[in-house]
């Protein structure tokens, strides 16, 4: 790794505060690999063996049942996914799949859950990061159940465009396809939100 990949990871919230040393001996046991899109990263019902985090590329949270599947999230550089699994020594609740290149340090949960025990400062970013992660799904919780298709759809909009540009045009990072699935929509009704929001200056070009 690195001494610019060390330090992008080092200024992660999750790992600015622990103690020097542990963070080296556990970078010490990380890989950082890169992938080409569509690669599956990890399957729903696994066991944990890994806490991800993305410093390139981006990569797509899903679920499935019954035949169906649907997007439960995005993960853009640089963050990590899967923390809750990786602490609790549990099974995945999501598969994971890259959209782009990307590429993606992992660390073993093992080594994780030993410095959770023995540096308090990274426990404390732990709990921060968990409390985080709910707050967030708390709010797309709330955003699926108050909120009608092209509210979502605008909201999505208002938040990439806030985090991509600020002159009015940003080029969406997945397919329209997964975006309907990430917002709880049919292909069919993106399109109609779509249509909604263009008297509110809202245009797409191609696909």
């Amino acid at each position: 790794m690195r001494s610019d990949e060390l330090d992008l990871i080092r200024e992660l919230a999750l790992f600015a505060d622990m103690d020097a040393d542990n963070f080296f001996e556990m970078m010490q046991l990380a890989y950082f690999q890169r992938f080409p899109p569509q690669v599956q990263l990890i399957t729903e019902g696994d066991p944990a063996d890994f806490l991800y985090v993305v410093t390139e590329g981006c990569v797509e949270l899903y679920a499935g049942a019954n035949e169906r599947e649907t997007a439960m999230g995005l993960v853009r550089p640089v963050s990590t996914f899967i923390l809750a699994a990786v602490l609790k020594d549990a099974q995945y609740l999501m598969s994971a799949r890259t959209t782009h290149k990307s590429r993606v340090l992992m660390i073993p949960a093992e080594t994780i859950r030993l410095m959770f025990t023995t540096d308090p400062a990274f426990a404390r970013s732990m709990v921060i990061e968990l409390a985080t992660c709910y707050r967030s799904v708390v709010k797309a919780l709330k955003n699926h159940k108050l909120r009608n298709g092209a509210e979502r759809l605008a909201n999505y909009v208002i938040r990439r465009h806030e985090e991509t540009s600020q002159n009015g045009a940003f080029q969406l990072d997945v397919s329209k396809r997964t975006l309907a699935s990430l917002l709880g929509m049919t292909p069919e009704n993106l399109s109609r939100a779509f249509a909604t929001l263009k008297p509110y200056g809202v245009h797409v070009e191609g696909r």
